[in-house]
């Protein structure tokens, strides 16, 4: 009789979890056994298993309180990209360190001139084969970019033709963010973090080999991680650090997860804390009203990313549902934050209170990921099947679109220090 996958796991790690081994040992024996990615294909740290039974897998390691690979930009978003889209030298680089938690990521996507209009981005990338390695040279700006501050490598969206109209023109590269020429500078919030940063790019090498996809192939890598983050809220993390905090691993999962948390323990505010808002009581029949809403949103959202966590069982590309979950989510977090301004009085943002934080973190949650405007277009158009937003620049070369900022950035024009007129911090400063 067949061995379920349950009991094939159970029996797996009888035989091998120690919750007093260190994290990394630990996740080290968890990621070379293929269970730490079971449905990614056996020459690539998984075991082939169909999406069912590696969501079961998770159940069964969540139920034993197993820790699993770190639920990071690493594991979520980078790691899948990099196996759908990377060379095998990527693949064998880049995969395991991440799963294990050696290597933190960052997104260097959006500019200060390409923000919703992601491909308009115009850093510069400019291969220059008669240096060593055959190198690419990268001068541009970039903004918004979470935890950029403590990351090893980012994941670069860099224009590597301008000739040809925009969407073709661009091209993925995986950065050293301790390189030579990268500047990282934090960007406070109004909600007194600061998770973002801006980073300046001044004749950054990059090696020829760290190209993710086809040279001018960088919209399909965009969109394929930016699929993977809009589908995150619809349960496409990772075995979460287990509650129980009992030996050593678990106690070193636990301390990263904190650290890893620092920069952004203002995350659940900006989801608008629904759960605050329906334990919460009013004598005003409006306020009530309102609280009803938010329970009414939070089912609605609850079921939305239900279907998107079935169609991923099914191994269907995140798509459109990704879309579908973040405009509920986004909806849910601004009627949260009406009730509890409802409830708090007008005078809630004259102190330090966690309603005062859920004010001011609300509005990230409609541009993150996306705005809500790019949202309902993916949904407008993929869904409804309704015809695309007329334009005037999708098949003309790139270098005769009327835009913000320079025509061709130069190392020379972008230099840190000239941002803001302070020393920036971070690599290469």
């Amino acid at each position: 009789m067949p061995v379920s996958v349950a009991e094939d796991l159970d029996r797996w790690l009888a035989d091998h979890w120690d919750p007093e081994l260190g994290l990394r040992e630990w996740r080290a024996v968890l990621v070379d056994s293929g269970w730490a990615r079971p449905a990614w294909p056996g020459e690539w740290w998984g075991m082939g298993l169909p999406p069912a039974d590696a969501a079961e897998a998770q159940r069964v390691l969540a139920e034993a309180e197993v820790v699993g690979p770190p639920s990071t930009v690493a594991v979520n978003l980078v790691a899948p990209t990099i196996l759908q889209h990377g060379s095998d030298l990527l693949r064998s680089t880049f995969l395991r360190p991440a799963l294990v938690g050696d290597h933190a990521w960052t997104q260097l996507f959006s500019e200060p001139g390409a923000g919703s209009d992601l491909a308009g981005v115009t850093t510069r990338a400019e291969r220059r084969a008669e240096l060593p390695g055959d190198t690419w040279i990268v001068n541009g700006h970039k903004v918004w970019n979470s935890g950029a501050q403590d990351a090893d490598h980012g994941l670069l969206l860099a224009r590597t033709d301008w000739d040809v109209p925009k969407h073709r023109g661009l091209t993925c590269l995986v950065v050293d963010m301790r390189a030579a020429g990268v500047h990282v500078r934090p960007l406070p919030q109004m909600n007194g973090y600061a998770t973002f940063s801006e980073v300046v790019l001044t004749d950054v090498r990059v090696p020829a080999e760290h190209v993710l996809g086809e040279v001018g192939g960088g919209w399909a890598v965009v969109n394929a991680m930016l699929a993977n983050e809009r589908s995150l809220g619809a349960g496409a993390g990772t075995v979460p650090v287990p509650g129980n905090v009992a030996g050593r691993c678990r106690r070193e999962a636990a301390e990263e997860a904190a650290r890893a948390a620092r920069h952004f323990s203002w995350y659940p505010q900006r989801y608008g804390r629904a759960d605050l808002v329906a334990a919460a009581r009013s004598a005003d029949p409006l306020v009530r009203q309102q609280i009803a809403r938010v329970v009414t949103l939070a089912r609605i959202a609850a079921w939305s990313a239900g279907r998107a966590r079935a169609n991923l069982r099914l191994g269907r590309v995140a798509g459109a549902e990704g879309s579908l979950a973040k405009l509920m989510t986004s909806e849910l977090a601004r009627a949260a934050a009406v009730a509890h301004a409802q409830l708090a009085g007008p005078d809630v943002l004259l102190g330090d209170t966690l309603t005062a934080e859920i004010l001011l973190s609300v509005p990230a949650v409609s541009i993150a990921g996306g705005t809500d405007e790019i949202q309902k277009n993916i949904v407008a158009e993929r869904v409804l099947g309704l015809p695309k937003d007329p334009t005037s620049d999708a098949h003309v070369p790139f270098r005769d679109v009327r835009r913000n900022g320079p025509a061709e950035p130069s190392g020379a024009e972008l230099s840190g220090a000239e941002l803001s007129g302070a020393e920036p911090s971070g690599a290469g400063s």
